[in-house]
């Protein structure tokens, strides 16, 4: 039943081959007269927005159903999936950051496919929400900060000093204009919301391993309380009536 909270899930599955394209290519800037970066930021932020706002319409309108439940998780690994390794060809993300965090939607996935299968189902954690927060954050700032599809920085190619950021130029500058003397530019605030993106995808790292473990340590849990019940239940001695033959 095509409702409107899964006309949005679908929609949000639509946007993603829009998305790449205009980050990808000058797609916008060609037939749209709008640069990638500004359009990239508008339809991933509106995608991701569809995402809040499909659950909170299912619940409140009664219209929860298994087509949104399985295909909702898709959507959402497909936007992500797609503007982190968008993020990567455009070297503005660092493609070990974007295998952890990639990874561990897929390990989720298959995590809660194989609870389903036993009849358990794991919720979100809170964790897992404030990932998903960091994530969207992360991505939207790192496509804002983009000039023409390419790092604010010129040392991105090579190691960007992820510790010591502010031994980047183009950074210090930024700084100097903020704090100091001079006029900030627009090349200085896309270099800052490089910069901030940068710092919050380690967040964004860190709170995707971390909530890995709290899934995969509730489905353990939860085996184990399984697996003690079955056996405390083969052990019990049966009812007197079960074990007297019937005569």
């Amino acid at each position: 039943m095509l409702n409107l909270p899964n006309a949005l899930t679908l929609s949000r599955i639509f946007v993603v081959p829009l998305l790449v394209v205009v980050l990808l290519t000058p797609f916008s800037e060609n037939w749209f007269g709008v640069q990638r970066h500004v359009l990239g930021v508008a339809l991933f932020l509106g995608a991701a927005f569809t995402d809040y706002l499909d659950g909170r319409i299912a619940r409140s309108r009664q219209q929860i159903s298994r087509f949104g439940i399985l295909l909702d998780p898709i959507a959402d690994k497909l936007l992500i999936s797609a503007a982190l390794i968008s993020l990567v060809e455009n070297r503005l993300a660092p493609a070990w950051a974007v295998c952890i965090i990639v990874g561990r939607e897929f390990a989720v996935s298959g995590l809660r496919s194989v609870a389903a299968a036993d009849g358990v189902v794991i919720s979100a954690s809170r964790t897992g929400k404030f990932k998903m927060a960091a994530q969207v954050l992360a991505v939207a700032l790192l496509i804002a900060s983009s000039t023409a599809g390419e790092p604010p920085v010129a040392n991105f190619g090579h190691a960007f000093p992820a510790i010591q950021f502010w031994t980047v130029p183009e950074l210090r500058e930024a700084l100097h204009h903020l704090f100091g003397a001079g006029v900030v530019t627009g090349t200085d605030w896309q270099v800052l919301l490089y910069t901030l993106g940068r710092a919050t995808l380690w967040v964004v790292v860190l709170l995707a391993c971390l909530s890995m473990y709290e899934y995969f340590r509730a489905f353990y849990r939860d085996a184990v309380g399984r697996s003690s019940a079955g056996r405390a239940a083969a052990r019990s001695p049966l009812p007197q009536a079960a074990r007297t033959p019937n005569r």
